[in-house]
């Protein structure tokens, strides 16, 4: 078991290592576009805009990988590591390998997603009732 631990432990370091690289990289190519006065159409100045929030969402999904990252080397020396946050289960080896800062096992991840989706619908069902609301209360 120790020795599965150094061999996850070697992953997560080395994804560490080239996250950072990744997150280095997208901060000096989005250092190199000018901030002075727009240059080009405004088709040049939108694909521009277009980049930098591209560069803006990965830097952003990077900064969260780190994290998951960190927190699973932390996980590994507290003696918690691969072991689901939801049912306690310890999390398949073949799944840590594939997700080595996974925090939940397969089926409680799948749980969480669909509640997630529900909810996400719901929101969307309720605003589209108030726009609807609004609407009918101006005519």
């Amino acid at each position: 078991m120790v020795e599965k631990m150094d061999e996850m432990k070697a992953i997560l370091l080395k994804m560490k290592e080239e996250t950072l690289k990744e997150i280095n990289r997208a901060m000096k190519s989005g250092s190199e576009t000018p901030t002075g006065e727009p240059s080009g159409d405004i088709y040049d100045q939108a694909s521009s805009e277009r980049d930098r929030e591209l560069g803006l969402l990965l830097g952003d999904r990077e900064r969260e990988k780190l994290r998951n990252i960190d927190e699973a080397l932390l996980k590994i020396d507290e003696g918690e590591y691969g072991i689901c946050e939801e049912c306690e289960e310890e999390i398949p080896v073949g799944r840590l390998k594939i997700v080595p800062f996974a925090r939940y096992c397969v089926k409680c991840k799948a749980d969480i997603e669909k509640q997630q989706a529900q909810t996400k619908r719901f929101e969307e069902d309720r605003v589209y009732r108030e726009i609807g609301l609004g609407e009918e209360e101006e005519a």
